[in-house]
């Protein structure tokens, strides 16, 4: 954290900090490279992949030379004028120079947000972002090619790929000479085949990293309530593995294996702050669910419109709501708070009655809802309300109307709002609620919208739309008779605590998932020469040639219509000798297997998830071949079975005849050096969780 100065100015800015150096100055002598960074605000993900950068050996040898100088090219209109190679090469100086424990990269941020400005700011970003911004940059400050001429770019069109490839290498080559095209430009061969006329394209493009997938589960678990129709039952808590891609009846299915209840009588809903957000139907998509929606699926009757003597019963969302004292200028407003978990109650249609519903509700709550002295004392049994105050059904008629003096009489007595109506059918036509006077009731009902709401000027008197009715409790009322403890329990079925395992991933699987053929999207069609329209083509990546560093990017981040997620599965990814031999489609050289093999270098790594989190890095540093790890300013060193984590995002290869190349330049440094960071383990490691 950083605090501002009483003038306004921030500690960082002042001009001794301006120049990147922390304060340590000439006195302190360190290990060359093992200097951390000072986190600015939200820029971990800037410090993270400039350590991994600055770990690349042959690039830092570059600018430690200062070879960068003579290839400057101020001229470039894709450039930044030098500037942004300049502060990097500063930054690198600076932290090689032995003489820091941790720098300020402020200008290096104020040049990066100048050029790039979806930068600017503090807000945390993505490294491989950065990186590829910073790798493009560089490329473009010291490209060697002054004057690019035109170029005509080639289809195959039956050519041998080694020609094709030759070609399309040496125009890559016109246009973009520069030393981060010799460390990490790669060559790709693609191959799009048109599912019409079978036209096939051969092209071969420059890369600069490897955005590689993770093969993805196509299961979900999803946490639900399950609420049965027998109130002794509390709610129960249930883990569901069902396809990512099903629907709302593959949800209900899940649960019927557990519950033995049929999925036909469920019904699923979004429960959120005491109401219905959403009540889904059978066939919508699973997608739609987040992972903290609160999801409840409740037993129902089951009992849809059938024959002439066949029942059928309504289902009324129920919700409950307290009535709290209010002022308003006639002194008569109460307000009414939505409380507890609602309740989806299956009602027989012929049963449709205020004096009913009231007695079928009180069952329902009869788990922590006491039932008073003076109800035992009425005919309660549900049985003999059949056929009493019932709703007459449309086109049979009643005698009553809307102005029936029997619907103002009932008032508070009947439990039902002065003037409300009631539960309606759902069939076209006007429905009247006849009454009868009761005794004192716990509760009152009353007719609400979707929102629990009950403003006469906005409802909506349409029969068709879906009845919600509200249990509205006096204050003195709930605290005698509503045990909130009881009401808030649930038990934990025994799949609860299951976790869809995630089997860790070989990095292989995932190069090899890259070169996968793939049918594009409809959104992003390929046009076909021969048809002469846009077509949905396969399409298929190989690696032709590889470069001296190697970075390779996992895509941990989906991105859907419906969700976003960060995956985070293990990914086991070799040390040393990462062997591309099987993946190169090139003709290779048996002789010089070295040029396939490559050793890790640098990873950065991402905790945390979408919107928030924290990089980090694990670095080899050139000289000494120790790993170490950098969280911002603070370096420590670790042992490389640390290395491997969940969090490992952007990792970095170096060839082995590269690694072999530089050894001696290591070497007349530290003897010791190894030419694949494999120095031997000593004392005062950090344990990295």
């Amino acid at each position: 954290m950083e605090t501002r100065n009483k003038d306004g100015a921030w500690p960082s800015a002042r001009p001794q900090a301006t120049s990147g150096a922390s304060e340590e100055g000439e006195d302190f002598q360190g290990q060359p490279g093992i200097c951390g960074l000072t986190n600015l605000g939200n820029t971990c993900f800037m410090n993270s992949a400039l350590q991994c950068l600055s770990n690349v050996p042959q690039l830092t040898e570059y600018f430690l030379q200062n070879r960068y100088l003579e290839e400057l090219n101020l001229s470039n209109p894709l450039g930044m004028k030098g500037e942004i190679a300049e502060a990097y090469a500063d930054l690198v100086k600076q932290a090689w120079s032995g003489h820091h424990r941790s720098i300020v990269p402020y200008v290096f941020k104020t040049k990066v947000s100048h050029f790039a400005s979806q930068f600017l700011g503090y807000q945390l970003h993505d490294s491989q972002e950065l990186l590829s911004f910073l790798l493009d940059g560089l490329h473009e400050d010291l490209n060697r090619v002054k004057k690019k001429e035109y170029v005509k770019l080639c289809d195959a069109a039956g050519r041998p790929d080694q020609e094709v490839a030759q070609e399309a290498w040496q125009n890559h080559k016109r246009w973009n000479d520069s030393v981060i095209v010799d460390t990490f430009h790669g060559l790709f061969k693609s191959t799009l085949v048109c599912p019409e006329c079978g036209n096939v394209s051969v092209t071969f493009d420059p890369f600069c990293y490897l955005s590689v997938p993770l093969p993805v589960s196509h299961k979900r678990v999803m946490e639900i309530f399950f609420v049965s129709m027998d109130p002794r039952r509390k709610p129960e808590q249930h883990q569901l593995l069902v396809p990512k891609k099903g629907k709302i009846s593959d949800l209900c299915v899940a649960l019927a294996k557990h519950t033995g209840v049929s999925p036909e009588r469920m019904m699923v809903a979004d429960v959120f702050s005491h109401r219905f957000y959403k009540i889904y139907q059978v066939e919508e998509s699973l997608s739609s669910i987040l992972d903290r929606d609160d999801i409840f699926i409740y037993e129902v009757s089951g009992r849809a419109a059938g024959g002439e003597n066949s029942r059928e019963d309504v289902v009324l969302p129920v919700y409950l709501r307290e009535r709290t004292p209010a002022r308003d200028y006639k002194g008569s407003y109460y307000g009414l708070m939505l409380f507890g978990h609602p309740l989806l109650v299956s009602v027989p249609r012929d049963r449709l009655s205020w004096d009913a519903l009231y007695h079928i509700l009180l069952y329902r709550l009869s788990r922590y809802v006491t039932r008073p002295s003076w109800d035992d004392e009425e005919d309660g049994d549900e049985k003999d309300l059949e056929g009493k105050d019932s709703l007459p059904q449309p086109g049979h008629g009643s005698g009553g109307s809307s102005q029936d003096p029997g619907l103002e009489q009932a008032g508070s007595s009947s439990g039902v709002v002065s003037g409300s109506p009631g539960p309606v059918d759902t069939s076209p036509g006007p429905s009247h609620w006849p009454q009868r006077v009761r005794h004192k009731h716990l509760f009152t009902l009353q007719r609400v919208n979707s929102n629990g709401t009950s403003d006469r000027s906005t409802f909506n008197e349409d029969t068709q739309a879906q009845p919600y009715i509200a249990i509205d409790w006096e204050p003195e009322m709930k605290k005698r008779y509503y045990d909130e403890v009881e009401a808030e329990g649930y038990v934990k079925h025994n799949c609860v605590g299951y976790m869809l395992k995630k089997a860790p991933v070989q990095l292989q699987e995932c190069i090899e998932l890259f070169t996968t053929v793939e049918t594009l999207e409809k959104e992003n069609p390929w046009y076909c020469p021969t048809c002469k329209q846009h077509q949905p083509a396969t399409k298929k990546l190989d690696l032709w040639m590889l470069p001296e560093t190697l970075i390779i990017h996992l895509k941990r981040f989906s991105y859907t219509t419906f969700s976003r997620e960060k995956l985070d599965t293990l990914v086991e990814f070799p040390i040393r000798d990462l062997d591309f031999s099987e993946f190169v489609i090139k003709p290779q050289d048996n002789l010089a297997p070295e040029l396939y093999k490559y050793d890790l270098i640098a990873v950065s790594n991402h905790y945390g998830g979408l919107r928030d989190g924290h990089y980090t890095t694990f670095a080899c540093n050139k000289d000494s071949g120790q790993w170490h790890y950098f969280d911002d300013n603070s370096v420590l060193p670790v042992t490389e079975n640390q290395i491997e984590s969940k969090a490992a995002y952007v990792l970095f290869y170096q060839r082995q005849d590269v690694a072999r190349r530089l050894q001696p330049q290591a070497g007349s440094l530290n003897p010791l050096a190894s030419s694949a960071c494999d120095a031997p383990p000593k004392s005062g490691f950090m344990d990295v969780n």
